[in-house]
């Protein structure tokens, strides 16, 4: 392959054509061909990339000389299908987030890109933010201690999606991230939704993930609610930790502040005694970077060498099966759904400074 990996961007919406931006900028990457449907989308791009190839079908889009791989930013459910075609056309694949709206036919994706020794990588864009990776960082290292528990807010007034619903839209980013703190995958998942806006789909959710050593994991989703937030949010026995993608000055901030159970003296007691614990509140310098840049630099540096990507097709099943059970669980009214046992996944940690994952 050319030290240049030649792209075609599926679908020029929003997503789509950063997509097209951060490759055009990118030294070892240059965007060959733009696809949309709709004609007005390909007269921007043609203006504002006039060297860029532009097509209305994958089929086209996929055949222009120069392809090496594709980046799928189609509707959710349609993902399957054009991420699908990519591979038997024998391109390297990024897909947006969900990989797709059903494990099975993540499965077959994986199956199909390990067939065809093509790289497969999902677009969780927020693993590969410099705060997201400092918070992984604090836990690795052992500072936060034994983690209690985590919860995750992610509300605004919309955008409003016609394809999937909040959980669906909002959710995946929540999911891949706790995965990803916590190295493995949830046991068990129990959520309810509520359709305030009546647009036949739920714009508001909660979902509560078990997963294993006892650890809690809660998120909260909206569409409906006038306070944009970004949060996410790490319990420990040593710190607290609360990730603020709203707030770039103080991105992470740690707390000094925990709860400890004292040694056991022998004597019978009924409760365990606890000591609290105070402490300082620090804000790390964290070097901004656009997350997507380092998602893009990464599947480029994986296509070119080989290498595994953080967000690999396993990650992307695995957060389509917590979705999968957020379904059955709401259609239950929050009845705890187990999710199918199988071996958990390693979830490699992002070296940002070699632009590389470490396993």
């Amino acid at each position: 392959m050319a030290k240049q990996v030649g792209i075609a961007v599926i679908g020029c919406g929003y997503w789509g054509a950063n997509y097209v931006r951060v490759f055009s900028e990118l030294p070892d990457t240059r965007v060959v061909a733009v696809c949309d449907q709709r004609p007005e989308r390909l007269i921007d791009i043609g203006q504002r990339y006039p060297g860029v190839a532009l097509a209305q079908t994958v089929a086209d889009a996929l055949a222009m000389p120069g392809v090496d791989a594709a980046v799928v930013c189609t509707d959710a459910s349609s993902h399957f299908h054009v991420a699908r075609e990519c591979l038997r056309a024998g391109k390297h694949t990024l897909v947006e987030k969900p990989i797709a709206t059903r494990s099975a036919d993540a499965a077959e994706l994986m199956a199909l890109a390990e067939s065809r020794r093509l790289t497969l990588m999902v677009g969780h864009t927020f693993l590969y933010n410099a705060g997201v990776q400092r918070v992984k960082e604090y836990i690795d290292h052992g500072d936060v201690g034994r983690i209690y528990y985590l919860y995750a807010r992610r509300t605004n007034l919309g955008p409003i999606r016609r394809d999937v619903n909040a959980l669906w839209d909002l959710a995946p980013h929540d999911i891949s991230i706790f995965n990803y703190f916590l190295g493995r995958a949830p046991l068990w998942v129990s959520a309810v939704g509520s359709r305030a806006l009546r647009n036949g789909r739920e714009d508001i959710g909660f979902i509560v993930l078990g997963y294993p050593d006892n650890v809690l994991a809660q998120i909260h989703v909206s569409w409906a609610d006038p306070h944009k937030v970004r949060e996410v949010v790490v319990v420990g026995s040593a710190k607290r930790i609360v990730f603020n993608d709203l707030q770039p000055m103080e991105q992470v901030r740690v707390f000094e502040k925990g709860v400890t159970a004292l040694q056991d003296d022998g004597t019978a007691v009924s409760e365990p005694q606890l000591l609290m614990r105070d402490g300082d509140i620090i804000s790390p310098s964290i070097q901004a970077k656009e997350p997507l840049r380092t998602l893009a630099t990464h599947f480029s540096e994986c296509v070119l060498q080989g290498g595994r990507p953080l967000t690999d097709g396993a990650a992307g099943r695995d957060v389509v099966r917590v979705l999968e059970a957020v379904d059955r669980s709401m259609a239950q009214r929050g009845a705890p759904v187990e999710l199918t046992t199988e071996e958990a996944p390693l979830y490699v940690h992002y070296d940002e400074s070699a632009s590389r994952p470490i396993r």
